[in-house]
């Protein structure tokens, strides 16, 4: 017997207002983001998993003793090391002395970086320049839980902040503020809880992603203290109609007020038949399910489901309604 391995994951519930949301989980200000930093190193002390050589390995090991004031002269290779790409991001407003985690890779042929130690290891930014130095014991989460991942691990707080990145923050005089997704609607909505709150015409909604901001005069050089009252502010976020399908793992997830126009649907033993109105709703019984007009894509798919129709199924349906039109959303493939 075949086995199919498919997951259904379903948001589709009878449409509700949503609760107001906070401006701190759907905006983000211009500034004030993370910055990825990158850099190579190489880890020792494995149990023979490491590289065992290669020019690139070799090479590293080669001048580190240099610098160390030794001067091989034979070709260096050992299993017990192997090279490495470390990787962080540099928090906002991150400052000298500051800790931030550590993710390490292997670029070579090690097969587990499990008991290993990064060497020190400078980290740059896009800019060339180095933000933070990282090294110490790497974790790959265990023996049997990091087994299918053992090339790559992680160093928690391993790595130590030398350089700042300047934003000064405190002294603006005006903020971006950006949609976490886009939309008309709410962006015009969090143009007004601003301005109302604030008593004032300090906001203005530039499109559907971006809210500029005059900071008022009682803030200046207060601005995050202009921020932690802003931030908080409540507004009730509205979102466009999308079902958002990934057919490789069979799941559909849709949002908003997905509504089906007057419609029928036939597929395989099932003929599901949306009815206008004015229409009659003669049939064999059994043969046609019948669904008023108006009528939701949750309350469509409770009544596909109850007639036991798999997720593939569903998605073969939902494209067609889209072609045909019948379908009031967008479909995102992904």
């Amino acid at each position: 017997m075949k086995a199919t391995l498919v997951i259904l994951s379903m948001l589709f519930t009878t449409p509700v207002f949503s609760a107001p949301s906070r401006l701190k989980d759907i905006v983000t200000v211009k500034g004030v983001r993370e910055n990825p930093i990158i850099g190579y190193g190489l880890v020792i002390g494995l149990n023979g998993t490491g590289d065992g050589g290669g020019e690139i390995t070799n090479t590293s090991l080669r001048k580190m003793f240099e610098k160390l004031g030794l001067n091989p002269k034979s070709e260096i290779s050992s299993k017990n090391v192997a090279a490495v790409v470390v990787t962080a991001k540099l928090p906002p407003f991150a400052r000298v002395g500051q800790k931030v985690d550590l993710i390490v890779s292997s670029i070579g042929d090690a097969s587990s970086l499990a008991g290993g130690t990064l060497l020190v290891t400078p980290l740059k930014a896009g800019d060339g320049n180095i933000y933070a130095v990282g090294s110490g014991p790497l974790s790959v989460g265990g023996l049997k839980k990091g087994a299918k991942f053992a090339t790559t691990a992680t160093l928690p707080s391993g790595a130590t902040v030398e350089k700042e990145v300047i934003t000064e923050f405190e002294k603006k005089n005006s903020l971006r503020l950006s949609l976490n997704n886009s939309d008309f609607t709410t962006a015009a909505r969090i143009e007004k809880v601003i301005n109302e709150e604030l008593g004032g015409k300090f906001a203005v909604a530039k499109d559907s992603s971006t809210i500029d901001l005059i900071v008022p005069a009682q803030y200046e050089r207060n601005v995050v203290q202009l921020m932690a009252i802003i931030e908080n502010f409540k507004v009730n976020t509205d979102s466009a109609a999308k079902i958002v399908i990934n057919e490789r793992t069979g799941t559909i997830v849709a949002g908003g007020d997905i509504m089906v126009k007057p419609v029928a649907i036939s597929h395989g033993d099932l003929t599901v038949e949306v009815k206008g109105e004015g229409d009659s709703k003669s049939a064999k019984p059994g043969s046609v399910y019948y669904m008023e007009k108006g009528t939701t894509l949750s309350e469509l798919v409770k009544s596909l489901n109850a007639f036991g129709v798999a997720p593939e199924d569903l998605i073969s349906i939902f494209q067609t309604l889209k072609r045909d039109g019948a379908l009031i959303g967008e479909i995102e493939l992904i």
